[in-house]
């Protein structure tokens, strides 16, 4: 391929991949539409089961409702495509297995953890009943049980975990195909992977059984278990992030296909699922726009075309989108429960939502600051033995073999959410 088609600072052999830091910035507008979500919802899932909604007026609590009713679908799929996408961005080849493994437990496990037994803490216990139930949780294996105590218990925004959990494990197995493949074929497979969220939602219809219906949703437990939470049903959305990936990687990105025109598309997709049968909502109305989006905003930083989306407010709230994010089960919903059970007048409710948002912000950024990035530093890359007489610490990185030292740049090419 000659140079000419590859975006600057993309596939050149032997180079790395551009940094992506309007893509950081992105990702916090993701977490944000997942907070108007959960702090809409008219119940909370964690016990005791309390309104959350805070608006007094039925008509201003009904409209809330409704304009975020499917935010929280789009905010979790646009993370499992660009997890995708990114890994598929930073991966280099030769890199060790284990070190890639190593590197993606230590980014969520400890989060989750420390989430997990503040959730117990605060609520008094009430979201853990038996060891069948909260271990699979603390596992990151609950969302292949279909029965609702175990795949939300807990921490509800931990069950996205187990999805990513299964994209780590399988990702050094799906990216070597995904390299092969060669221009129309990288589309043609992407549209596979939507045809994939398609096929999901048609099994779940025809397939699974539609009774007893779920408290929350108008489909049944085992229906929002198989076509939502289930974690191979969410593969299609991170296999598409990694092949467009490889699209604007390889320079085939369309380049009128501009940020602009995407967020048209995403509007326009949101409006989709004021319209198509609920279960197209979670994924298949929202997805192309979803990677659209994440491609160009990409490409765009590949030609250093990077605006206030890479500045050092969006970068930094990008980084602690996922600390936002897993909290936001306990913050919301503990914050709700503290204030008791009646709804508010208008004003009262607004700044209620503002506290929210700011515990939620807080405690996410005490989650990045204090539990990601020590563990990220202590644990996500295997520590070299000191320098000895024998091997002086000059002689050190000629020592290295070639595939430790590309693999090393990969924790800040990783930053993305999981």
């Amino acid at each position: 391929m000659s140079s000419a088609v590859v975006p600057p600072g993309t596939s050149r052999p032997g180079s790395r991949p551009a940094k992506l830091p309007s893509l950081t910035g992105l990702r916090f507008f993701a977490a944000l539409l997942v907070f108007f979500f959960h702090s809409s919802l008219s119940n909370s899932p964690v016990p005791p089961n309390g309104p959350v909604n805070p608006f007094a007026d039925h008509t201003l609590a009904r409209v809330y409702a409704k304009t975020f009713v499917s935010t929280g679908y789009m905010g979790v799929s646009f993370f499992f495509v660009l997890s995708g996408f990114v890994l598929a961005w930073s991966a280099r080849p030769g890199e060790r297995v284990t070190a890639f493994w190593r590197r993606r437990m230590t980014k969520i496990f400890p989060n989750h953890l420390v989430v997990a037994a503040a959730v117990t803490v605060l609520f008094a216990g009430a979201a853990v009943t038996g060891v069948s139930e909260w271990l699979p949780n603390l596992l990151l294996v609950h969302t292949f049980f279909p029965q609702a105590s175990i795949n939300l218990s807990l921490n509800p925004p931990s069950w996205s975990l187990g999805s990513e959990l299964l994209f780590y494990l399988l990702f050094p197995l799906l990216i070597v195909p995904i390299r092969r493949l060669r221009g129309g074929a990288l589309w043609a497979w992407s549209a596979v992977m939507v045809a994939g969220t398609v096929a999901v939602q048609l099994v779940s219809t025809y397939l699974v059984p539609d009774t007893p219906k779920s408290a929350i949703t108008p489909v049944s437990d085992a229906q929002f278990w198989f076509g939502y939470l289930f974690p191979p049903g969410r593969l299609f959305e991170f296999v598409l992030g990694a092949l467009l990936a490889r699209i604007v990687l390889t320079g085939r990105w369309p380049r009128r296909i501009g940020v602009r025109l995407s967020l048209v598309l995403v509007a326009a997709g949101y409006g989709a699922t004021y319209f198509v049968p609920f279960p197209y909502t979670f994924v298949t109305a929202t997805v192309v726009p979803i990677g659209l989006l994440i491609a160009a905003v990409a490409d765009g930083d590949a030609r250093s075309r990077g605006g206030w989306l890479s500045s050092r407010p969006m970068v930094w709230l990008g980084e602690v989108s996922f600390g936002f994010y897993l909290v936001q089960g306990v913050t919301i919903f503990y914050l709700r429960s503290l204030l008791g059970s009646e709804p508010f007048g208008t004003p009262v409710a607004v700044a209620v939502v503002v506290l929210f948002f700011a515990a939620s912000l807080l405690a996410g950024w005490l989650l990045y600051r204090f539990v990601e990035m020590p563990a990220m530093r202590r644990f996500a890359r295997a520590r070299r033995p000191a320098p000895t007489a024998a091997t002086p610490a000059t002689a050190a990185p000629a020592a290295v073999p070639a595939r430790r030292t590309v693999s090393a740049a990969a924790p800040d090419a990783e930053r993305e959410l999981t």
